[in-house]
């Protein structure tokens, strides 16, 4: 026990030093109620300046979903995305200029399940303004926070994934009919308080094959909600870009079958791998940060079990966000010794010209990360 005294007693200066980084932070990019990274202005290289004058404004969340809408309307509409490269879905605090923007699209695109924790007023002022507001993950089967994972499926190739012929709408009983739990049976996207989704994981943009049903349900929502010049255009660039995903499906299902399947596990920075875990076959082992924020509050002494559950496990790679601090990852990393730190993509893209600037790149490029680190 005195060796495991000691190990708390090291990780506990870690963890005081990051909690007050992650204060300093905050207050930083609040002063004036904007966000430090979004600055005075919604920044243009957030819009698809292609798009035709006159063209209906939708306005996404976040980036990942930023990419997918940009891909599916392309010229037919502009599309705002309020997050940018980096930002931190869970504190990201929205500009003046943002929130007009969200208060004046034609239509508003947000993941859903509380994802997006510091914009929930936000979006709720802006349904109460009459824009019409489409949450993605309410067409998607979820699973509850410390589920998915090898044991609670098969891995890949599960129906609930089948998506190889892109036509939307066929098969929306797999979205809503078995999924009473968060109650997304219909297009009514009010009934529910944001955040208010029974501890459903809102990460579900972790796995390609729910990404296709998320395309299905946004054009349904922009077809129904919003006027284009052309709507078929929508059905044709979504059901390309479905096949897309179907491809990156199976690519990563290649990458995955590299990895000796007693070495498919998981150590992350906090949970937002279960879909993926799911979908792929992954043992989910633990999460430096419990819970679905990367601001929730740890201990040492439950960081020096994790390591011991590390140890135990001969885990050989723990996993870091790009999009968050990763102090406590390397602390960990130290405790155990002998044991990679790898950085993922889990709640953004990442920068213009790296290897995860779209959301198919980005989970390509984690997929090509795990395999390479677990093998």
């Amino acid at each position: 026990m005195s060796g495991v005294n000691v190990r708390i007693q090291r990780l506990q200066t870690v963890v005081v030093a990051v909690v007050a980084l992650s204060f300093v932070a905050t207050a930083c990019g609040s002063d004036d109620g904007q966000s430090s990274e979004s600055g005075a202005e919604v920044d243009a290289s957030s819009t698809n300046q292609a798009a035709v004058e006159g063209a209906p404004v939708i306005v996404v969340t976040t980036n990942v979903l930023g990419d997918v809408v940009q891909r599916v309307v392309g010229d037919a509409a502009e599309v705002i995305t309020i997050m940018p490269v980096g930002a931190d879905p869970h504190d990201f605090q929205a500009s003046a200029q943002e929130v007009n923007a969200m208060n004046t699209a034609d239509a508003l695109i947000v993941n859903g399940a509380g994802f997006e924790e510091g914009l929930l007023d936000v979006i709720e002022g802006a349904e109460g303004e009459g824009v019409p507001t489409f949450e993605a993950i309410s067409v998607i089967d979820t699973i509850e926070f410390g589920e998915g994972g090898r044991g609670d499926d098969e891995g890949h190739g599960d129906e609930d994934g089948e998506h190889s012929d892109g036509e939307h709408g066929d098969e929306e009983d797999e979205h809503s009919d078995d999924d009473e739990d968060s109650d997304h049976s219909d297009d009514e996207h009010g009934d529910d308080e944001h955040g208010d989704h029974s501890g459903a994981d809102p990460h579900f943009f972790t796995d390609p094959a729910r990404m296709a049903s998320a395309v299905e349900g946004i054009v349904d929502f922009l077809q129904g909600e919003v006027e284009f010049a052309d709507p078929g255009v929508l059905d044709a660039s979504a059901d390309a870009y479905i096949a897309e995903l179907n491809e990156l499906d199976e690519a990563v299902v290649a990458l995955v079958d590299l990895i000796p399947e007693e070495r498919r596990v998981l150590v992350t920075n906090h949970e937002v791998f279960g879909y993926f875990a799911e979908r792929y076959g992954f043992e989910l082992v633990g999460a430096v940060v419990p819970g679905g924020g990367t601001t929730d509050s740890v201990s040492a002494g439950e960081l020096a079990e994790l390591a011991e559950l590390v140890e135990a496990e001969g885990v050989p790679a723990i996993f870091a966000d790009t999009s968050s601090s990763d102090e406590l990852v390397e602390a960990l990393a130290s405790e155990v010794g002998d044991v990679a730190v790898v950085e993922l993509y889990s709640e953004s893209l990442g920068e213009s010209g790296s290897d995860g600037a779209t959301y198919l790149e980005m989970v390509l490029a984690n997929a090509e990360r795990m395999s390479s680190a677990l093998t």
